[in-house]
Formats: C-alpha cells, sequence, structure tokens
C-alpha cells in the first residue's frame, strides 16, 4: 500500500462537544469529511482514527452503520494512535486529515501526493497558504515512527507531525503552496459553533443547488457573494489548539 489516509476524530471536543456528529445537510459532519477524502485518485485506504475513550462510541457505531473502517487507539497521544494504526498496513505513506474540515478538497490531497518527492518525509504548508480547513499532510511512514520512538513533549504527541516539521535537519521537510494565491485568511474548520453555522450555509447552498461535488473555487465564489458569511467566525485565530499545547509544554518545563 502507498498512501493510507487517517482521519482523526473525537466526540469529545471541549469548545464544540461531539462536532463530528453535527449534521451538514442531511450527513453528518464526519462523513461529509471520509466522503470528501474517498474522491481521492491516490488514496488506498480510508480510516477514521479514534480514542478508546467510551464517549466516542457513537462516533464508532456511526462508522459501523455507514461501512467506515475505524481505529481506536490512545486518547492523549495521537501520535502513537496513528503509528499503532498505521502499523497494521504497513504503507510507504500515511496522509493525515482531521475530521474539523469538511471542506477538505480531495485534489489538493492529490496535488500534494503528485509532488511529493521520493527522498521528502515530509509535506504540508510549512507556509501558511491554504485556508485553515484544508490542511494536508503527508508523512513517510519511516519518518512516523522515528517521531512515535524519539518525540518527548506534549505538544508533539498531540500534534502529530510537530516533532517532523521542527527538525528539518533530521527529516527533509517538503512544502506545499495553495494553488489559489491569496485565500489564507478564511477559516474552514469547525472548532467554534460560528464555524459550524458557516460551513453548514455552505452545505446547505451546494444541496440547493444539487451539488455534492463542489471544490474550492466553488466555496470561493458563494463567499465573495455573501461576504457577511466569512465575517462569522473571523474572529478565531488560527491553531489554537497548537498554541494551547506549546503553553501546556511551556509550563511543564517551568514546573520540573
Amino acid at each position: 500500500m502507498k498512501f493510507l489516509a487517517l482521519i482523526q476524530a473525537r466526540c469529545g471536543s471541549t469548545r464544540l462537544p461531539s462536532k463530528v456528529l453535527k449534521d451538514l445537510a442531511g450527513k453528518t459532519l464526519l462523513q461529509r469529511v471520509v466522503e470528501r477524502v474517498r474522491k481521492s485518485r491516490l488514496v488506498d485506504e480510508v480510516l477514521v482514527i479514534t480514542s478508546i475513550d467510551k464517549g466516542n462510541l457513537p462516533l464508532i457505531q456511526l462508522c459501523a452503520q455507514e461501512g467506515i473502517r475505524v481505529f481506536a487507539g490512545a486518547e492523549d497521544d495521537v501520535l502513537d494512535r496513528y503509528y499503532q494504526c498505521a502499523r497494521l498496513f504497513s504503507p510507504e505513506y500515511v496522509i493525515r486529515i482531521t475530521a474539523d474540515c469538511p471542506l477538505i478538497d480531495w485534489r489538493y490531497i492529490d496535488m500534494a501526493a503528485e509532488q511529493l518527492r521520493e527522498d521528502s518525509d515530509y509535506i504540508g504548508q510549512l507556509t501558511e497558504s491554504f485556508p485553515d480547513g484544508l490542511d494536508v499532510e503527508i508523512i513517510k511512514f519511516s519518518a512516523l515512527k522515528e517521531a512515535w520512538e524519539k518525540a518527548p513533549m506534549h505538544s508533539d504527541r498531540e500534534h502529530v507531525t510537530q516533532y517532523i516539521r521542527n527538525r528539518p535537519e533530521q527529516f527533509a521537510l517538503q512544502n506545499l503552496t495553495c494553488p489559489i494565491p491569496g485565500i489564507a485568511g478564511y477559516r474552514w474548520t469547525v472548532d467554534e459553533e460560528a464555524d459550524y453555522t458557516l460551513i453548514r450555509a455552505i452545505y446547505e447552498h451546494f444541496q440547493r443547488e444539487g451539488r455534492d461535488e463542489f471544490v474550492t473555487e466553488d466555496v470561493l465564489a458563494y463567499l465573495e457573494a455573501n461576504p457577511q458569511l466569512k465575517a462569522l467566525n473571523s474572529m478565531y485565530e488560527r491553531n489554537e489548539g497548537l498554541k494551547s499545547a506549546l503553553a501546556h509544554d511551556c509550563e511543564m518545563q517551568h514546573t520540573v
């Protein structure tokens, strides 16, 4: 197997509990993400990976009902969750997708896979050029294993690729650039109620048009015609979860 796509998901989000089970035009947010990732031409297998926490049982039941393969692993060590799942398949590369990105564009998954150099350990947006919520990362399995063995910090274990991204002297990193310039300021992830309101409006618009395969350019055109929608979640910062994890590391270092 060359490309294994792992979509991390859980029900225990503190800012928007059970967000992955929220409705988007008749299907759950998680189903929408899985459907869009499955449209990739190059992905060989798609799995949802969650944790063993009992609060995730509704998510696991949904996957069982919908024929979506699911793996349950560590609750707090997401890096371990990724590695333990991936090693069962021994892929050449792992594609990391998060389930709070229901506008993920399958064309960019394929673009990243096609641009990936043979000597690269990682490809992702090292410079922020994509909207928040179109994040695609591809990690060579050998690099994922090395990170799993060596990553020491809480932020490294919670945010799967941080150990790799922060060590360009150790890993061969490759930047993925958005083919549409100037759109990095859009926020298309779902962490807050306002995010969900925006994404739901987008899905309902395209459902009324009878379109399931809308892509980034379609969303941009809709938002340009309805600028009030972009303002719904413009007050939130990018990568708040990572900043919180880094702050936790800093606090732990000062208490040692």
